[in-house]
């Protein structure tokens, strides 16, 4: 399957760049280069595309601004000079960021993910408006904020999420892939075939484990990248 895409960003430098990476990328084929968002709202629903490469940061019409107005089932990934954005990528779904400058490495490993990501993946994911979702656990549907969650822990058919304060862990009859792909990424990390970190909840990494007070969950070699490619882009 070839993945259409169109790319967004006001510095043709950067355009040229993601062009040349798409060009060599079988399984992409472009369809559309705008130099500002205003230019691309235009086209945007006619010139359907599968994936958009999103500046953030551009004027009279941020990425953010036009992330809202795309269609559900149009995959995006950001692209970003200032790592502070990356937290905004987290309202809209999108698949990924890409911080500048970026690397045919880093660009190869996003658009994977998106072509591996169903198509329709945006449409079952939590509201990012109501910041909640309900879960069917011992015959009772119970309400999960996405504020309130830890991390979530996975076994064998069942998943368990921990949540904050003194609230018990909720239990349910679900798959690790399944929530996976209900959350908002990067929002919601995976970091082993086992556990889901809400990044913004962590505040300690101790060699290749994240600690919530006196647990560990630790960090698989397989997910290990992903998770460091999300922490350098927020370092000082």
């Amino acid at each position: 399957m070839i993945m259409r895409c169109m790319i967004v960003d006001d510095e043709p430098l950067a355009v040229d760049l993601l062009a040349s990476y798409v060009a060599k990328t079988p399984f992409l084929s472009l369809t559309g280069t705008y130099n500002s968002a205003i230019e691309a709202v235009r086209d945007i629903k006619e010139n359907k595309s599968d994936l958009i490469f999103l500046d953030i940061q551009m004027p009279e019409l941020s990425g953010i601004e036009l992330a809202h107005i795309i269609p559900e089932d149009t995959k995006i990934i950001f692209t970003t000079a200032f790592s502070q954005y990356a937290i905004d990528g987290y309202k809209v779904n999108a698949i990924d960021y890409l911080l500048k400058p970026i690397s045919y490495g880093d660009f190869l490993q996003s658009v994977t993910r998106a072509y591996e990501r169903p198509a329709d993946g945006r449409k079952y994911r939590v509201s990012q408006e109501k910041r909640f979702f309900f879960i069917r656990s011992e015959y009772k549907l119970v309400k999960i904020q996405l504020d309130d969650i830890l991390y979530i822990e996975g076994l064998k058919d069942y998943v368990r999420i921990y949540l904050e304060g003194d609230m018990k862990p909720v239990t349910s009859l679900m798959n690790m892939k399944k929530m996976e792909d209900y959350l908002p990424c990067p929002e919601f990390m995976r970091v082993h075939r086992s556990y889901i970190v809400h990044m913004p909840k962590v505040k300690v990494i101790d060699r290749s484990r994240i600690a919530f007070g006196d647990t560990f969950i630790p960090v698989s070699d397989s997910y290990k990248d992903s998770l460091m490619k999300h922490l350098e882009a927020n370092c000082i």
